[in-house]
């Protein structure tokens, strides 16, 4: 994996985050993913660790819990 990966459930503690998260490191380098509108994608944010939203997933497999805008229960819904 050469880009991180942003999640996030599209709160306004989440698209702030995305704000600052693209401003710092570039569009480029981060993949956004919405959880609430690409539920596909809530497992494979899970089994990479996260347990909160937002939440950036490292290039080097780590999870950087920023804020705190859901829980993964309450994006489960």
């Amino acid at each position: 994996m050469s880009k991180s990966i942003f999640y996030h459930a599209g709160c306004p503690v989440c698209v702030s985050a995305e704000h600052d998260i693209v401003n710092l490191i570039g569009s480029e380098n981060v993949e956004l993913v919405h959880l609430g509108e690409d539920r596909s994608r809530i497992t494979e944010a899970e089994k990479a660790g996260v347990q909160s939203v937002p939440a950036l997933y490292t290039p080097n497999g780590h999870v950087l819990h920023i804020n705190f805008g859901a829980s993964m229960a309450d994006v489960k819904g």
